[in-house]
């Protein structure tokens, strides 16, 4: 039996210089990290972003692969990237799916759980 399983793993980050709280602009850092579970390669074709500002404002992000790139994983081979966004609130949220092929032409979506965006508190 073929499984097709992509994980994906998402570390956040707060950009202060970026950011503007005066301007209503609070920007975040992301990387991703997407790993072959499966047992053959398979392609990250394209993504679907969901992010919701701490107003419940929400905007959907579409596009063919990642950074430019749709790349090819082998089984146990991962792929990281960083990308960033701008929100009008100091707190949000992001969500998403990859849609991908494995090489036998069989899509299947890698889900992208829920990760918030938010400002570390420092610590005194």
């Amino acid at each position: 039996m073929t499984s097709h399983r992509f994980r994906v793993s998402v570390q956040p980050q707060y950009l202060p210089e970026q950011s503007d709280a005066a301007q209503g602009v609070y920007a975040y850092a992301y990387t991703v990290t997407v790993v072959n579970e499966g047992n053959q390669p398979a392609q990250l074709i394209a993504r679907r972003w969901l992010i919701t500002d701490g107003a419940g404002h929400r905007e959907e992000v579409r596009g063919l692969g990642v950074v430019g790139k749709q790349p090819l994983l082998k089984p146990g081979e991962g792929f990281e990237y960083s990308s960033w966004t701008r929100l009008a609130t100091p707190h949000g949220r992001m969500e998403g799916t990859f849609f991908c092929m494995s090489e036998d032409a069989h899509w299947f979506e890698a889900p992208i759980a829920a990760f918030e965006l938010g400002q570390a508190h420092a610590l005194h």
